[in-house]
């Protein structure tokens, strides 16, 4: 009676044990990097994951980046499908990225219902200042034409930022 007393105690501990551990992660962050595109005078924030278990069908996954400029995040919502085992996030255009400071971003993965299966964070950091893109794109339309507010009809070329940013 003993023997079984105790094993039975023991069955127990482990069903609520196994009950307690923490989710599983679905997705983890492979990579993170600032895109600078000097043709088109744009710098993105770019968040890869991998997927790492299986994700319900209808679930999105909701970005915020810190905005560099500051002020409110930069929000991206983007849904999740199924046959996808890699998921790009890329912000809209920034402005005012600066060298060696740390940008975070928060991830959350949302099924439909909108319960949170799992929350990431993880932090940017930009090896180049901003200033290094023109404030205009170089090139204009699909025949990648010079922009002639940059490449101006007496030979001239302005290549200057104009970007306003806080100190």
């Amino acid at each position: 009676m003993r023997k079984y007393m105790i094993a039975m105690v023991a069955a127990a501990a482990l069903l609520l044990s196994a009950c307690q551990r923490q989710a599983e992660n679905l997705v983890e962050v492979t990579g993170h990097l600032f895109v600078f595109n000097y043709r088109v005078a744009s710098a993105t924030y770019l968040l890869t994951l991998k997927k790492t278990g299986p994700i319900p069908d209808g679930s999105v996954i909701i970005a915020e980046f810190e905005n560099p400029e500051g002020g409110d995040p930069l929000v991206l919502n983007q849904k999740i499908y199924p046959i996808d085992d890699k998921i790009a996030l890329q912000s809209e255009n920034l402005h005012c990225v600066r060298k060696d400071r740390p940008y975070s971003v928060s991830v959350r993965l949302v099924d439909k219902d909108g319960k949170v299966l799992q929350e990431l964070k993880t932090q940017f950091r930009s090896d180049l200042d901003q200033t290094v893109l023109p404030s205009k794109p170089l090139v204009i339309g699909a025949l990648y034409d010079k922009n002639p507010e940059v490449f101006k009809p007496d030979g001239s070329v302005d290549f200057s930022n104009t970007d306003k940013c806080p100190a």
